[in-house]
């Protein structure tokens, strides 16, 4: 297929220059979709139907689709609906399949078949051994596709409909990130024109993240998906300064909002004297009333600040244009439009109502403590006006230390000015920690598209935490949002996750453990050391883990990474930052436990549970921190400690 490509002559059915540089850049874009993976095979399941009105029963199932020379289907893309059975159909509900095959590889080379007979009733249920070793296999270099053990109920979100908005509820390795990706995916595949002209976003938590899971989509053959994060769509202001977490939290609260908009309007002044056009050797008049019905019409629309503002100058010419019209003359669109740049008309708008610009805006209302009271009365009251307040006002938007929640600030204005551009599906992982105001930005990229949200409330480490998904939703703008629970686990050993989750009832109460799948004795363990020793220790712990195959995580609290870099360094251990890909020379990554969301590794050494937990601002937001550094370890976990444990892990 790919030679084929290769092989096009697009010399002769070329009209134009751009025609070939359009045609020639969608053909390098077909080659580079239809690239070899080393290590992926083409096919990793088969399907045999017992009646089928398609040609043939038999179907090979794959990440892509692959033809023939002729043009006849080889595999079958997993997503088609053909495929959905391979995911879906039991015993119970065989769906007219008579055998599943799965098909096992190493290293890209085919090396086991496994076959259930679903419709023979003397054959007995059974866990796929391909099905858990695929699962467990190590993690090294990016996270990669799960298309070959997509389960039922995961198979069910990542085929929902893309009409509706779905929130996916999911504790540690439940997979709620590769099914938020395969449902990109599937969308992609199954409104795929539509898609390509609105556009998709993937939103991740942090860049590391982001390079974690960049490989994804590209090996399923999808290579035109956005990735950032939501400092990288506020980016209208260069981030220099931080805010402490009371100051954080009032930025990002929903009410903000308000604040805004009426900063915004009241910009917009009444006029009061009338208006007078001059052209050629005639004058024409618009009385004040007039001019200002004009401006409370437009100020009581639905529309933004600056679509109002581009509208009054023409709403004035129509109205000097129906005065030209009832002394006889013929004036026609031309002549509208020359009104509207008259100087005279200008000046009117000007001083009813003046342009904004989003940055200059909230520097004034971070600075003035007048224009935020003003603005802020009835919503914010002293204490948190004082917060929001900068102690040295800064002179002007470049010199401003801009915080990442000023930003979005801007970012909120900007829309209240101007309508901020729609996609049509966007998915937000870690959207537990979002704040608010972050998550009216994110609604703002989907307005007149859908978005799957992603998270685990337990998770949530920011102060501006969410407290539930409905209210989450709500500021999302998408309250009418399905939201979905993922309770098996597939990553992390059931010893571990048991032991994490005693943190639960003490930082989420009421939130269901996650039921790991994996049995794996001895995967947990815990080392008292003295305080003296612990750097030794936790680089002795380091050693052992990499006797292992896999990747290994060293996860300590952002204070001890200083320390540990040199621990490491002085034995000669080299260490990979967060997101850098492993090797097979290279597993070993240093992690803050501030960039651990969302990663994982074979085997993780957690340094210093208590400094996890004291390194936050309040005692459940450590928890939650904690109880995400527990349960990044796909094999095995052990936790060295000189300080005592915190007592909520018993």
């Amino acid at each position: 297929m790919r030679e084929d490509v290769e092989s096009l002559d697009i010399k002769d059915v070329t009209a134009n220059w751009v025609n070939s540089v359009v045609l020639t850049r969608q053909i390098e874009e077909r080659i580079k979709a239809l690239a070899d993976l080393a290590d992926t095979p083409l096919f990793f399941g088969r399907l045999d139907y017992l009646h089928t009105t398609q040609e043939g029963q038999r179907f090979y199932i794959g990440r892509r689709h692959v033809h023939d020379a002729a043009g006849d289907p080889m595999v079958i893309d997993w997503r088609a609906p053909v495929s959905q059975p391979f995911y879906r159909a039991s015993k119970k509900d065989p769906q007219d399949v008579g055998l599943r095959r799965r098909f096992g590889y190493t290293g890209g080379d085919l090396t086991a078949y496994e076959d259930e007979h679903l419709s023979d009733p003397e054959e007995l249920e059974r866990t796929s051994r391909l099905l858990q070793a695929e699962i467990e296999r190590p993690r090294v270099g990016p996270m990669r596709d799960i298309v070959a053990t997509i389960q039922p109920e995961q198979d069910e979100i990542v085929r929902s409909d893309l009409s509706g908005s779905i929130c996916v509820q999911g504790g540690p390795g439940t997979g709620k990130t590769a099914v938020g990706l395969h449902r990109v995916a599937y969308l992609l595949y199954a409104h795929r024109e539509r898609l390509a002209r609105t556009g998709t976003l993937v939103i991740g938590p942090n860049r590391s993240f982001l390079h974690y899971i960049e490989q994804v989509l590209p090996a399923l053959g999808e290579l035109e998906v956005q990735q950032a994060t939501v400092d990288d769509l506020v980016a209208h202001v260069e981030v220099r300064g931080s805010d402490a977490a009371a100051t954080a939290v009032v930025k990002g609260d929903a009410r903000m909002a308000e604040v805004l908009r009426r900063a915004v309007w009241s910009h917009v002044t009444l006029p009061t004297e009338p208006l007078m056009v001059v052209r050629g050797s005639r004058r024409w008049r618009v009385p004040a009333y007039e001019l200002e019905e004009m401006v409370r019409e437009l100020t009581a629309r639905d529309i933004r600040y600056g679509a109002a503002r581009e509208a009054l100058p023409q709403r004035i010419a129509h109205a000097v244009l129906v005065r030209m019209e009832q002394a006889g003359e013929a004036p026609d669109d031309r002549v509208q439009d020359a009104v509207a740049r008259n100087a005279a008309v200008k000046a009117v708008v000007k001083e009813c109502w003046p342009a904004v610009e989003p940055a200059k805006l909230v520097l004034r209302l971070l600075s003035d403590a007048d224009f935020l009271a003003e603005h802020a009365a009835g919503i914010l009251d002293a204490e948190e006006q004082k917060l929001l307040l900068w102690e040295k006002p800064y002179r002007s938007v470049r010199t401003a230390k801009w915080s990442a929640a000023d930003a979005v600030l801007v970012d909120e204005t900007r829309d209240l000015v101007e309508r901020t551009h729609s996609l049509g599906h966007v998915v937000v992982d870690e959207a537990q920690d979002l704040s608010p105001m972050q998550y009216r930005a994110v609604g703002r990229r989907c307005t007149t598209g859908s978005a799957t949200v992603l998270g685990d409330l337990a998770q949530g480490t920011t102060p501006w935490a969410t407290g539930s998904w409905a209210q989450a939703l709500a500021h999302l703008g998408k309250p009418e949002a399905v939201v979905e629970e993922l309770t098996a686990g597939f990553r992390v050993p059931r010893e571990v996750i048991a032991y994490a989750s005693r943190l639960l009832p003490h930082m989420s109460p009421g939130l269901a453990p996650v039921e790991s799948v994996r049995e794996n004795p001895g995967s947990l363990e815990i080392r008292r050391t003295e305080p003296e020793a612990l750097d030794a220790d936790v680089v002795a712990a380091c050693v052992e883990a990499l006797a292992h195959e896999g990747s290994i995580g060293l996860i300590a609290a952002d204070a001890r990474i200083a320390p540990l870099t040199e621990a490491l360094a002085t034995a000669g251990l080299a260490c990979l930052a967060p997101g850098e890909e492993t090797t097979a020379e290279s597993r070993l990554t240093l992690v803050p436990a501030s960039l651990a969301k969302g990663l994982e590794y074979d085997y993780v050494v957690l340094d210093e549970p208590a400094a996890v937990v004291d390194g936050e601002p309040d005692e459940r937001t450590g928890l939650r921190r904690l109880y995400v550094a527990l349960t990044r370890a796909v094999s095995g976990l052990t936790v060295v400690h000189a300080s005592d444990l915190p007592e909520q892990l018993g």
